[in-house]
């Protein structure tokens, strides 16, 4: 069995990390261009941070005896953020065949029988995850995202993820071109204080286009960057069957707010605890549990225990 068929076929949901941007901000003082974290691959000093910092969630799915799906720090990494940085498309495409290979590395190093590590290819939108900016046609998406997508296949990464999707055309964009690259793929849509998307889509009418366009090509869909209890009560119906994960955010703040923000909202990490535990009971594929923005080890530790009965930390 594959590590991406042991992880579809999972009883004991899979960790993965919180708010990484975030964290590296404002716990670790980092500067962040544009909130991109991929500039961090070019340095010694910015591979042991991404380092630390994903240990450190590898200990805790492993003090939980469940596994991990560790990402690549690629989510700002594709060729419309890259350009604003100064990033032309085969330094893109460099940049994320390196962030696969220090993922493969932190695998060989952290990986045991109990704690199986998926290395996830991260993709994120054109805009910045909140608010649409541009919407995009399907073809537009496709060709947006194909080069760093072919680079993660090409890379070897085991899956590949379109992170804060804000609308379905652009969430289609990138199935597809996961399909032409080969690559599993899986869409996870960001969702406002109503539950919809930020194009006014429900959940259900984002998935339903994604199936439509695409022969259902994703492995599963997740929800992100909004407040478990911004989305718990539209939990119900066939097509939560589809929902694989979620990656909560720490505040209970709508988007609008967050961005104005001096300070990190960092809510009730025992309280996101126990609320992401009740998503095994209104999911029943669920395979995946992480954070969004303002979670950090606090949050997934208290996650962790929620849901698995152990943990090495919990606030």
């Amino acid at each position: 069995m594959t590590r991406l068929e042991r992880f579809l076929s999972t009883d004991r949901p899979y960790l993965t990390d919180g708010g990484l941007e975030t964290s590296l901000i404002y716990d670790d003082g980092l500067d962040l261009p544009s909130f991109a974290a991929f500039p961090l691959y070019e340095s010694e000093a910015g591979r042991a941070a991404l380092e630390r910092y994903f240990e450190g969630y590898i200990r805790l799915a492993r003090s939980s005896a469940t596994g991990f799906v560790l990402d690549t720090a690629t989510w700002r990494a594709g060729t419309r953020w890259g350009g604003t940085l100064g990033y032309d498309e085969a330094a893109i495409r460099a940049i994320n065949a390196t962030a696969v290979r220090l993922a493969d590395d932190l695998r060989d190093r952290h990986e045991t029988a109990v704690t199986p590590i998926l290395v996830n290819g991260v993709v994120g939108p054109l805009g910045d995850g909140y608010v649409i900016g541009t919407e995009l046609s399907p073809e537009a998406a496709e060709a947006l995202h194909r080069a760093q997508v072919e680079a993660l296949a090409e890379a070897g990464a085991d899956m590949v993820t379109a992170v804060t999707m804000t609308h379905s055309g652009e969430a289609i964009g990138v199935a597809r071109a996961a399909v032409a690259a080969g690559l599993p793929v899986a869409i996870s849509f960001t969702v406002e204080t109503d539950a919809c998307l930020p194009s006014g889509e429900t959940v259900a009418e984002a998935i339903g286009a994604v199936v439509d366009a695409t022969n259902d090509a994703p492995v599963h869909y997740m929800i992100n960057c909004a407040h478990p209890t911004h989305f718990t009560g539209i939990l119900r119906g066939s097509w939560v069957r589809r929902i694989g994960g979620v990656r909560a955010n720490a505040s209970r703040l709508s988007h609008a707010e967050l961005d104005v923000a001096e300070t990190l909202d960092i809510g009730d990490p025992h309280e996101f605890g126990r609320l992401n535990a009740s998503f095994r009971d209104l999911l029943p594929g669920l395979r995946v549990l992480g954070g969004c923005c303002g979670t950090d080890r606090r949050h997934i530790g208290c996650v962790a225990r929620a849901v698995h009965g152990t943990a090495e930390e919990c606030a």
